[in-house]
């Protein structure tokens, strides 16, 4: 069944592997009778600061207050055109993709601008105007699947369980977790190429063939088993219940282990 998908991508250099891998993206997808969209966000020169320029009639004059303009603007279609424009391309998706070089573990200022101007009040938080009730696995994005391709300069064994840069995937947890998850995406597990600044040509295709196989899962692979706010893991003040992970603190005790999953399945089947 054809889906839309949607590559949002950063990086300035037409011969990077980040390009390399999105001309992947836009074959393999296509191939697979998927309909592409794309952000290129350095080619569209996407203005990535958000401030007052964001807000061409101003509730408040006086005290600028993002969360009070940007609901405004959202609710009463006074966004700039850009941002519009992306909004429209994120809602039409059945899947979005981020596709960047990790600079200082994280994505590039102009792709976190993109989400700071994009993410508005009303549609990524505060959804239906219900505050903090839609989110963390439900609000506007709930049924979409969203997913990483990243580059990383440095080798795997910096980003292994106990090397020096951390596992990746607790650097980019308020990415997955926070940016993604929180407005309701399903997250893939991150694909990422490591040792890109010395990669070969033969490296690079190995990458290129595994990002391949990647995407033929895009829409079957398993999300990252974050627990969802309204899934009774958390209290009245969101915290984790004292039976929900006992013992484990910070980041990884918001993601559902093996076990606790094997545990939920056989409960399930018990019951049917």
């Amino acid at each position: 069944m054809s889906k839309k998908v949607l590559i949002i991508y950063a990086h300035p250099e037409p011969s990077s592997l980040t390009r390399q891998l999105v001309d992947v993206s836009v074959e393999c997808l296509s191939a697979r009778g998927h309909e592409v969209l794309q952000s290129d966000l350095y080619a569209m020169g996407w203005k990535a600061t958000f401030d007052e320029h964001d807000f061409p009639e101003r509730v408040n004059l006086q005290r600028l207050s993002f969360g009070a303009e940007s609901a405004h603007a959202y609710s009463s279609g006074r966004q700039t055109a850009d941002v519009a424009a992306e909004q429209e391309k994120v809602l039409a998706a059945d899947a979005v993709i981020f596709q960047f070089p990790l600079w200082w573990y994280g994505m590039p200022a102009i792709m976190k601008g993109w989400i700071d101007r994009v993410w508005a009040a009303g549609l990524a938080h505060g959804y239906k105007g219900a505050g903090n009730a839609y989110r963390y696995g439900d609000g506007a994005f709930k049924g979409k699947r969203a997913m990483l391709s990243v580059a990383v300069g440095g080798p795997a064994e910096d980003y292994s369980p106990r090397g020096i840069n951390a596992p990746l995937e607790q650097l980019l947890f308020p990415i997955t977790h926070g940016s993604l998850y929180f407005p309701g995406f399903d997250v893939l597990p991150t694909f990422a190429v490591y040792g890109t600044g010395g990669l070969t040509a033969a490296g690079a295709a190995a990458a290129k063939e595994a990002w391949r196989t990647r995407l033929k899962g895009l829409f079957e692979d398993a999300p990252i088993p974050f627990r969802p706010q309204n899934g009774g893991d958390y209290s009245q003040t969101n915290e984790l219940k004292s039976h929900v992970a006992p013992g484990q603190t910070g980041l990884m005790a918001h993601i559902i282990g093996a076990e606790e999953r094997q545990t939920q399945v056989m409960q399930v089947e018990e019951l049917s």
